[in-house]
């Protein structure tokens, strides 16, 4: 085996970059570890070091066959870039590829018919749409933030008969529209596996189409997307201002409608809210359906996490610390799902215990810049509401239980979302003394361990103030 590893790990000098061995015999170990002997020798043992860029900073991982190469590009791809960034920071990214005489499975997406012939399997369109096999439907998590969008993408992908056409799915960056167009892309082949399915961003769609004019070849632009079975547009914003594309798209848009084929475009806006779309293009959108896909709530953020560690062998991930990411990291999905991959890698690497300290220590930039400023009118008003006292009491000379309760809870949560100082917090709470605050932090953490409904009050609290 090593043999084999000093004919393919190459730099372009031609030389075998020494620390490689070294950094790779560490993340095995590392994974090894963390995923367990079965998996590690069913899937990862096998794998081999491969060419190396110095100049790029690429290494590749061969495996012996591209279905084996698939599977840990899907479930290790991101630890095993990340582990090498960690360990060895002249490795920047990370190819995983089948080995060159390895066996080949039969192309999933076969867009364009082809003689019968009594030879090997048909091969793959090179313009076929290149879905990655981890966005599907089965993977996608579903909330009340993106219920709508789900429902409406998997109709359209799967139903014989559909009520909407086009489908136009908005929302921010990193809530899932590129996860839905690859699931409809998939789904709607596996129900049709002759179909034409085209899949570009709209910046794509103007690159081609100005390129097509400069070669005289509309003909062929307009051929091929307009005989689509099913047209996917990605960020359709990228268009705005630009009239002769925007003349095409409208046109395509209307070719593929009227002959009963399929349309998707998403875009981070609504139709409403895109300047620099001519009108007739955002009235033709609005005929069909049109859903967004709201930044996903506490509930949601659980269940990705959830789901994306079902996904991650050999991950031990308290629940104290699935409730503390899914507080903290709001920004959106792909954060979320980047940071859980960064925790795992980084435990894998160096064997500790995944717990809110080492997430805090991991996490600090990114735990930083998803902190909204919560201030402390913010707390003393949603602990009066929740507790139904007067806000005008968090500062009050009361001491009647039902009173001051309340307050101690605002003053720990004031505490425990906000920069402020001892003191500073003291002041808001009707010129208090530093040291009543923290006695009643004290007071709330031991009362926490011991009385679960205080417990529930105060996680409950928290989600609505960070939410």
């Amino acid at each position: 085996m090593h043999g084999s590893r000093e004919n393919l790990c190459v730099s372009d000098s031609g030389t075998v970059p020494a620390p490689l061995e070294a950094a790779w015999e560490t993340i095995r170990a590392g994974l090894r570890r963390d995923c367990g002997a079965r998996t590690f020798d069913g899937w990862l043992k096998p794998a081999e070091l491969g060419a190396f860029n110095g100049e790029a900073g690429e290494l590749e991982i061969v495996m012996p066959s591209q279905f084996m190469a698939d599977w840990v590009q899907s479930h290790f791809g991101e630890r095993l870039a990340l582990a090498w960034r960690t360990v060895l920071p002249i490795v920047r990214d990370v190819r995983i590829v089948a080995a060159a005489d390895g066996p080949r499975p039969a192309p999933l997406l076969i867009l364009e018919e082809i003689p019968a012939a009594p030879v090997g399997p048909r091969e793959r369109d090179p313009s076929a749409p290149n879905f990655d096999p981890r966005y599907r439907f089965e993977t996608f998590v579903v909330g009340k933030a993106n219920e709508v969008a789900a429902t409406a993408a998997k109709t359209l992908a799967t139903a014989d008969n559909i009520a909407f056409n086009p489908l136009f799915i908005h929302g921010g960056t990193g809530r899932g529209k590129t996860h839905l167009l690859h699931a409809i892309g998939q789904a709607f082949l596996e129900c049709r596996p002759t179909a034409r399915v085209v899949s570009m961003s709209a910046e794509k769609f103007m690159v081609e189409f100005i390129r097509a004019l400069r070669e005289n070849d509309t003909i062929g632009f307009k051929s091929r997307l307009r005989s689509a079975d099913l047209l996917l547009i990605d960020d359709v914003q990228f268009i705005a201002g630009k009239d002769s594309t925007q003349e095409e798209f409208f046109h395509t848009m209307n070719e593929i409608i009227t002959a009963n084929r399929r349309l998707v475009i998403t875009s981070d806006r609504a139709p409403q809210d895109l300047d620099g779309i001519a009108p007739r293009i955002l009235s033709r959108l609005s005929w069909g359906l049109v859903a967004d896909i709201n930044p996903a709530d506490y509930e949601l953020r659980l269940n990705i996490i959830d789901a994306k560690l079902s996904a991650l062998p050999g991950v031990e991930m308290p629940r104290g610390v699935v409730e503390f990411l899914a507080r903290r990291i709001t920004s959106s999905i792909r954060e979320l799902e980047g940071a859980l991959n960064r925790i795992a890698a980084y435990a894998m690497m160096t064997g500790r215990v995944i717990d809110v300290a080492f997430v805090e220590e991991v996490l600090a930039n990114v735990l930083r810049a998803n902190q909204r400023r919560i201030s402390i009118d913010e707390i003393q008003t949603q602990v009066a509401e929740h507790y139904r006292i007067r806000k005008a009491e968090m500062t009050s000379a009361r001491r009647a239980r039902e009173v001051a309760r309340p307050r101690q809870v605002a003053m720990y949560l004031s505490k425990q979302l906000t920069p402020k100082s001892l003191p500073d917090i003291g002041r808001r709470f009707g010129g208090r003394d530093h040291t009543t605050v923290i006695h009643a932090v004290k007071q709330i953490e031991r009362l926490r361990a011991a009385d679960s409904e205080l417990d529930a009050d105060i996680r409950l609290l928290t989600r609505q103030l960070e939410g």
